[in-house]
Order: structure tokens, then C-alpha cells, then sequence
């Protein structure tokens, strides 16, 4: 019998559009994020930053590993700051982001009515990074969420899918697999391009009204390939190449949604564009 389950591991961690390298898992998701800082509800948005910011986690990681140096970096500017979980699979600990990717938009809706709430505010604005930058759009496009979002900051998103450099054009010769994948890790099989779930999701245009996007992307991303398949067509859309604003910046998928400030720095301005200031090498001390 050839050995297709043991295949189907490496190639869901070759198919994934994760937001962190897979790790074991620490203790840092044990302890509440409020004990990072963020998701503290007592929080109210300021008049300089008005509204929430919540962040959405991308495949393979979660609401505390994916934002260690994001929330803190965001707190420190004034604004408060929540994330969530999503997209777990049944007997699956600390890894989310895995579960079909239209059931985890239901569920960023439920959290962004939760966060509206107790802020009082009447928008949030979103920055997600790998799945997370691009799940958030069929909550936009489908869910009502355009009415309750100000802005959409997705840094290395899957918004087209992810051809892992054409290794997904073989799952065709492989009959079988995408069954598998679709059985065991739903949210990967979703964003393999031209899946079902993609195909709805850009059917009509990338964007909604009234939602202003940012895209922040990574030459050298080698998950969401190729890279510019993360930008998107619109008229309120800022697409960015980190290298553009910074051409010693290497990061490449994980990284900077991790670590890095530039892409930090970007996100900042695409928060607050009316204090925006110039993105560049040296952005990384700010």
C-alpha cells in the first residue's frame, strides 16, 4: 500500500499559509493574552486612535505565539489591542487557523461584535497576517462585516491562494490528496489556488466598499507564492513591497508578521494614515 498518509503531513506543511513556522508548543499560550497586555476589555480607544485593532492569527498558530511583538508594539502607541482563536479542529491543542476558512470568518464576526461592545465603538480596524489577512475578507464580503470594519491590514496574505512555487499543480496527478486535505486540514485545501472557497471569495472583485486595504508583502516569501498573487485590485487598496520601502529587509513569510518592524512601521501608517510617516530601513528602530 503506498504509504499516502504518511505523505500527507509534509505536504499540508507545504500546502500551509501560515503565519509562524510550526514550534512546540510553550507555555505563552497557556497564560490569557491579557497577560501580555492585549485583549484587556476594560480598554477604551483614545480620540487619537478611536478605534480596536484586532488581530487575526494566520494557519498553524494562534492568538498569542502569532503577536508577541505586534500587540506590544501596537499597545505602545496607544491602541488597544485584541486577538482570537480560530479554526480549531477537534483534538487539536494550540495549533488553529485549520478548520474550513468560511465557518472561522463566522467566527471573527462574533468576536468583532464581542470587541465592539465592550470598547464602544462603532468600527474596529483588522491586520492579519498569512490566512488572517485574507479570511477577513469573506467576513467583509458576506458576513456584514464591511459595516463594522474601518480598515483591513493583511501582511503576507493568502488573498489568491498559494501554489507553493507550482507544487499544487501536481495534486491532480495524485488522486486522493486534495480529498485527504480537505477531510484532515480544511482551511489548507481552501487556499490552494483555484479551491471552491477562492473562487467565491474573488468572484466579483477583491474588494468592498467603504473598507480601506493594505497589503504588506515579502519578495522572499516562500509560502504564498508567488508573492504577488497577495496584492489586490481596488480603489481603496495601498498594496507594499516591504523591499520597496527597505531592499536590506529579508524577511520572508513568517518573519514578518513576526518580527518585523518595517512591516510594523506599515502597519502602523496604514492604521493611522493621517500621521503617517516615511517607511524605511530605519523604521526598524522605531
Amino acid at each position: 500500500m503506498l504509504p499516502w498518509k504518511r505523505l500527507l503531513r509534509p505536504l499540508a506543511a507545504l500546502l500551509l499559509t501560515a503565519a509562524v513556522a510550526i514550534v512546540p508548543a510553550t507555555a505563552a499560550h497557556a497564560a490569557d493574552a491579557s497577560s501580555s497586555g492585549w485583549n484587556d476589555y476594560s480598554c477604551k480607544p483614545s480620540a487619537a486612535h478611536p478605534r480596536p485593532v484586532v488581530l487575526v492569527h494566520g494557519t498553524f498558530a494562534n492568538s498569542v505565539d502569532n503577536w508577541l511583538a505586534l500587540a506590544p508594539y501596537l499597545e505602545d502607541r496607544g491602541y488597544c489591542v485584541f486577538s482570537l482563536d480560530y479554526g480549531q479542529l477537534s483534538g487539536v491543542p494550540l495549533f488553529y487557523g485549520l478548520g474550513p476558512i468560511d465557518k472561522s470568518a463566522e467566527q471573527l464576526s462574533v468576536f468583532v461584535d464581542k470587541v465592539l461592545a465592550a470598547t464602544g465603538s462603532a468600527k474596529a480596524d483588522l491586520v492579519g497576517h498569512s490566512q488572517g489577512g485574507m479570511m477577513p475578507r469573506y467576513y467583509l464580503k458576506f458576513l456584514g462585516g464591511a459595516a463594522k470594519v474601518n480598515a483591513l491590514v493583511g501582511v503576507a496574505p493568502s488573498n489568491h491562494g498559494t501554489d507553493l512555487d507550482g507544487f499544487t499543480n501536481l495534486l491532480p496527478y495524485f488522486p486522493g490528496i486534495g480529498d485527504l486535505l480537505s477531510a484532515s486540514t480544511p482551511a489548507l485545501a481552501d487556499q490552494v489556488v483555484g479551491s471552491a472557497f477562492l473562487t467565491k471569495l474573488n468572484a466579483g472583485g477583491d474588494t468592498v466598499p467603504g473598507v480601506h486595504y493594505t497589503v504588506i508583502a515579502t519578495k522572499y516569501d516562500e509560502v504564498v507564492t508567488p508573492y504577488r498573487s497577495q496584492f489586490l485590485s481596488g480603489s481603496d487598496v495601498h498594496n507594499v513591497l516591504i523591499q520597496n520601502l527597505c531592499s536590506l529587509d529579508l524577511s520572508e513569510h513568517a518573519l514578518l508578521g513576526l518580527t518585523d518592524r518595517i512591516a510594523f512601521h506599515e502597519v502602523a501608517n496604514a492604521l493611522d494614515p493621517a500621521h503617517a510617516t516615511t517607511t524605511t530601513c530605519a523604521s526598524v528602530l522605531s
